[in-house]
């Protein structure tokens, strides 16, 4: 039997470290690893189509330090860690997309929503709700 997979947005916000902490407890809750997905969203509008991942050693420093703090912190609580990022271009696609690849084996989504999109006064964020409609998978949503 393979390894439950919880899939956690990072993007290296306090709220998406709220959201690893979530996804830890969780984890720790149906023994399951994490997999910590970023979206790079600096390479430009052609990996639109695409979106293919990142070799680690292609990580650009920020990358690597949001990812070291979540494995850091899965860890600690006895959790597997494996992060995954993305060049994107459009984050809520991006991690939908992953999500429902059936090569992923995303079996949840844990995603902290900070609240920014247009119009301001909604309650979930536009990447939030985007991977809310868009997943095939269970999604939690962290405020």
């Amino acid at each position: 039997m393979e390894e439950k997979r919880i899939m956690v947005c990072l993007d290296g916000s306090k709220d998406s470290i709220r959201g690893l902490r979530t996804a830890i407890l969780f984890a720790r809750q149906s023994d399951s690893m994490i997999v910590g997905v970023h979206i790079d969203t600096t390479q430009g509008a052609i990996t639109a189509m695409s979106a293919p991942k990142i070799k680690e050693e292609k990580w650009s420093n920020e990358t690597r330090k949001i990812m070291q703090i979540a494995r850091d912190k899965a860890k600690q609580r006895g959790v597997k860690f494996e992060g995954i990022v993305i060049a994107g271009y459009k984050a809520g696609n991006d991690l939908a997309n992953f999500a429902n690849n059936p090569k992923s084996k995303i079996e949840q989504i844990v995603i902290a929503a900070r609240g920014l999109g247009f119009p301001k006064e909604t309650f979930f964020g536009s990447t939030s709700n985007f991977v809310l409609y868009k997943a095939k998978v269970p999604v939690t949503v962290v405020k």
